[in-house]
């Protein structure tokens, strides 16, 4: 785990549909190479495999989840706030992350993301 001062993490919870594993996988892969690139220090992303129903609140619930999709939690540490707010829209600009060369296999408007300053890293 990293021991930086102040790292800035951004994090993403979507659902994507089970059988677009591969396809997510792969977009994503390609997703953490310009990342890296514009000064991402990791991006890690994970497919649920124990993501409990809530009855108020859940990941499941959060993003509308349907039956055939699961929960992916990703997310992407940077050294700080100001190295990411200048990367992020050089990546977004990226030609190898446009919708045409790396379309998102999942529906982007169920996703939930934002950014956060780390408060504890032990």
């Amino acid at each position: 785990m990293s021991k930086l001062t102040h790292p800035y993490v951004d994090g993403f919870v979507a659902a994507v549909p089970s059988a677009n594993k591969d396809e997510f996988i792969e977009h994503a892969r390609a997703a953490a190479v310009v990342f890296k690139e514009h000064g991402a220090l990791r991006v890690v992303e994970c497919w649920g495999d124990d993501v409990p129903e809530g009855e108020v609140t859940s990941f499941t619930m959060a993003v509308k989840r349907k039956d055939d999709e699961s929960i992916i939690f990703s997310w992407i540490e940077w050294p700080s706030r100001s190295v990411r707010d200048e990367a992020m829209p050089k990546v977004m600009q990226d030609p190898r992350l446009q919708m045409d060369v790396n379309p998102m296999p999942f529906d982007g408007k169920r996703l939930i993301f934002g950014g956060f300053e780390s408060i504890i890293d032990e």
